[in-house]
């Protein structure tokens, strides 16, 4: 069953660059609506603790210290079938890979400096949204 609900990042890599604006245009142009948002720093034991699915991957330290580099945007979304449609529009995690048009193939650079994260999946949504926002934070 799919969600009308999402949760996406902005990755230090992107907000270095500038492209805050440029991105959060593209997704309420794609039918988005953010009910939620925040320009936050993720300590080192918050990103263990978010990324801690990858915590035996030789690229985990390399992911932590990427994403306390900088602040991040933090967002909920919310539009029919949100999860899905939100990976279609992000693209592959490989900007070489990823379809034109997408976030990524436009705004990343590296497999590694993606420029964003997109939930994988209705139930992942809803835990990394709780992650970063409260309640009384969703609108």
């Amino acid at each position: 069953m799919s969600s009308n609900r999402t949760f996406t990042m902005i990755k230090p890599d992107a907000i270095e660059k500038g492209y805050t604006g440029e991105i959060l245009n593209k997704i309420v142009a794609s039918g988005f609506r953010i009910i939620s948002m925040k320009m936050t720093q993720m300590s080192k034991r918050d990103a263990e603790m978010f990324y801690a699915v990858h915590q035996e991957r030789p690229f985990f330290s390399e992911l932590v210290s990427f994403m306390t580099r900088g602040p991040i945007v933090a967002a909920i979304l919310e539009k029919e079938n949100a999860v899905d449609d939100f990976r279609t529009l992000i693209g592959a995690t490989n900007p070489d890979e990823a379809a034109d048009g997408t976030l990524r193939k436009q705004f990343a650079t590296s497999m590694g400096e993606n420029a964003l994260h997109g939930s994988d999946s209705n139930e992942n949504a809803e835990i990394e949204g709780a992650f970063h926002f409260s309640v009384r934070e969703m609108f």
